[in-house]
């Protein structure tokens, strides 16, 4: 009875053993998984500073401009009679915008016309003429000298009448071209005229700005070396009433630099189609640098300071003061605080 009692004791203690042992096991695991997935929380809440190359941007001043400015100049001499837009207005390709009216121009217009309705009577004359002449050769009451000389007479008047009304028609197109036309679709910069006012044939009535405004970049001249067709330019917000930054793209930049200065002209949406002349800073790459830059959410800003978060060497966080610089692909710079290799925790 011993024995049997004591086999049924030694597999009961057997079984138990394995028992704690399995949950021993299974307690373990659990705790390494715990501990693995906290470390790896950890490191996903960390950010490691490194220098990286970023674009150097300089602030350079542009004034919004046209692409080209053109003069609605008159065609004849004369007093203008008529003005009929001011400045600021827009107009269309080919819109009058002032009339010039010339008496002497009226006077030869009638010269004109009665030196043509001679020339018609002379023709009419000269063809009856040669007609009856050639009626009376046939009769045998004509000669033929006297035909031949009746039908040079009725030719020369023909030419006459061609050459009149020629010299009618050069009167009437003066007369039409007193109508100043618009040179170009824009918009009217200035007016230095009134009506009454006597001009020559070739002086401007008007200056048109081309419905196409650029920002033309004043840009020192020791960034000259950098600045070259295609490069890009930033518009903060704010300026030029823009809701937020915009960027465009440098399109010309001129081979003369004048003052120690370098002129570009840049396309960018948003600059207008009413003011030219207006200043607007403006950002554009003056080559690369390094720079260290972090995350925005790894900063905190209290009382109008920014704070990191600093993972000291034995594991400790402790809060550093830094200086916040510009955006830099979504990322903010830092100016000072930090080093390269710091380790930073996310707030």
């Amino acid at each position: 009875m011993v024995r049997p009692r004591l086999r049924t004791f030694a597999l009961v203690a057997v079984l138990l053993a394995g028992c704690l042992l399995a949950s021993a096991y299974y307690f373990l695991a659990k705790g390494a998984d715990k501990a693995g997935l906290s470390q790896e929380n950890a490191a996903a809440n960390d950010f490691i500073v490194a220098e990286k190359m970023v674009a150097d941007e300089k602030a350079v001043f542009a004034t919004v401009e046209s692409a080209n400015v053109v003069p609605a100049r008159a065609r004849i001499g004369g007093t203008i009679t008529e003005i009929k837009v001011k400045q600021g207005d827009r107009v269309e390709r080919g819109q009058v915008i002032a009339s010039v009216g010339d008496q002497k121009l009226g006077l030869q217009i009638q010269s004109q016309d009665a030196q043509v309705q001679a020339a018609q009577a002379q023709v009419h004359q000269t063809h009856d003429d040669l007609e009856r002449a050639e009626k009376l050769i046939q009769e045998g009451f004509a000669t033929k000298a006297r035909v031949d000389q009746l039908r040079t007479a009725y030719n020369v008047a023909l030419n006459t009448l061609k050459a009149q009304t020629a010299q009618q028609s050069v009167a009437q197109q003066q007369q039409s071209e007193g109508q100043i036309l618009a040179p170009t679709a824009g918009r009217v910069l200035t007016v230095p005229v009134t009506a009454g006012s006597v001009i020559m044939a070739g002086e401007a009535v008007a200056t048109l700005a081309e419905q196409n405004y650029i920002l033309r970049l004043s840009v020192p001249e020791r960034h000259a070396a950098f600045i070259k067709a295609g490069d890009p330019v930033r518009v903060d917000s704010g300026d030029l009433g823009i809701a937020e930054a915009q960027n465009g793209t440098i399109k010309l930049v001129y081979p003369k630099i004048d003052n120690g200065r370098l002129l570009a002209d840049a396309t960018l949406s948003g600059v207008g189609d009413y003011f030219v002349g207006e200043r607007v800073r403006v950002w554009v790459s003056a080559g690369e640098r390094e720079a260290i830059v972090a995350p925005a959410d790894f900063l905190v800003t209290r009382n109008g300071i920014d704070f990191a978060r600093l993972k000291m060497e034995d594991g400790s966080v402790m809060e550093v003061p830094v200086q916040r610089g510009k955006i830099v692909s979504g990322e903010i710079e830092i100016l000072s605080g930090l080093k390269s290799g710091d380790t930073l925790v996310r707030p």
